[in-house]
């Protein structure tokens, strides 16, 4: 497990999943907000956006963590393992307030928190479902038959998968204790 596409509703955890695996395959995690968007939430220049997750797929390991459905064929291809977090609009939009709670507003390319709630935002992740998932599945479907695919629908699911993970050794995907090669 080297190259990890974690893909959800805002709100469903994709950073916080993206940091724990990046930590547990001790790969370099890029949350797609923090390249997408500048400090004044100015966003990139759509074919500027596209040559750069070109760039950061074209490394041997990595944990990219954003939906883009534009882009996303670009991670599908490369990727070994995919995390599609299809939480409910419920659990996404306590995971908003919660992470508002947390973090407060605004940006934190430390982090990886890019929070701006607007009312279209609101809209975006409580028709989610019904709109995006549809589209994220068939794109999964088209450029990801390569991958190991993990769909994921609550947070205690989530989380067992990242424990899972996190028992993993760094570079080999085998259990911790086990003969493994390294890098």
């Amino acid at each position: 497990m080297d190259r990890v596409a974690i893909i959800g509703c805002g709100g469903s955890g994709k950073t916080t999943i993206a940091r724990r695996l990046g930590a547990a395959l001790n790969a370099p995690v890029t949350h797609l907000d923090a390249v997408y968007y500048d400090s004044e939430w100015n966003t990139l220049p759509k074919q500027k956006f596209t040559a750069l997750q070109e760039e950061i797929v074209a490394a041997e390991r990595w944990v990219l963590d954003g939906n883009y459905a534009a882009t996303l064929p670009i991670r599908l291809k490369r990727a070994d393992t995919v995390v599609f977090l299809d939480l409910s609009p419920i659990s996404c939009l306590r995971g908003v307030a919660q992470r508002r709670l947390r973090h407060g507003g605004g940006q934190d390319d430390e982090t990886g928190v890019y929070d701006r709630i607007t009312w279209n935002f609101i809209k975006y992740v409580w028709g989610y479902r019904r709109t995006m998932a549809p589209r994220v599945r068939a794109l999964i479907s088209e450029h990801a038959d390569h991958t190991q695919v993990h769909i994921i629908k609550s947070r205690r699911a989530a989380n067992a998968l990242a424990a899972r993970f996190e028992s993993l050794q760094p570079w080999t995907g085998a259990p911790a204790g086990s003969e493994g090669q390294g890098p």
